[in-house]
């Protein structure tokens, strides 16, 4: 009974929309033209003055009332989709509101980031600092140790070239 009553509705509603569309277009003008003189030429069908204006005025009276109902029902119908329209703009705003809150986090976060990144490089810097002067000190020591190396040879080669001498 429920699907009746709204597809009535819908219907109903349809052909409210469609005819507040149509009023005012040159269809509409050229319709309602036709139709006051139709009831103004009903004088040649024998009707009197008194009996058209009767007619004519029972029409234009019910043609306004049922465009006002039409009317108002499109404007119910807009403002029913205004509402709906304007919850999914406060959706739509929530969700930037969201999204722009996460941006700020990310932000903070790639802040923190980079901080830790200038931190890790200086580390490194000074990593690499200690290592060159660890690598200094132990070419310094392999020299020491290459030279005393040399020494002792020559000191060698003189002991035995003395042994030689004394034998």
């Amino acid at each position: 009974m429920k699907k009746n009553v709204e597809k009535h509705s819908s219907s109903l509603e349809g052909f409210a929309l469609h005819t507040t569309k149509h009023i005012g277009s040159p269809l509409s003008l050229v319709v309602h033209t036709c139709f006051f003189v139709g009831i103004f030429s009903l004088q040649w069908f024998g009707f009197g003055f008194d009996q058209i204006m009767l007619i004519l005025t029972t029409a234009v009276s019910l043609e306004a009332i049922y465009l006002s109902i039409f009317i108002q029902m499109t404007i119910n119908h807009q403002a029913h989709k205004l509402t709906a329209v304007s919850k999914d703009v406060e959706e739509i705003s929530d969700d930037v509101e969201e999204i722009s809150d996460d941006v700020e986090e990310i932000s903070k976060d790639i802040d923190d980031i980079q901080e830790d990144v200038e931190e890790i490089s200086e580390d490194v810097d000074e990593l690499g600092k200690q290592d060159e002067r660890k690598a200094l000190k132990h070419q310094s020591e392999q020299e020491k140790i290459y030279h005393i190396e040399n020494i002792l040879r020559e000191l060698l080669q003189e002991i035995r070239s003395f042994e030689d001498k004394k034998k």
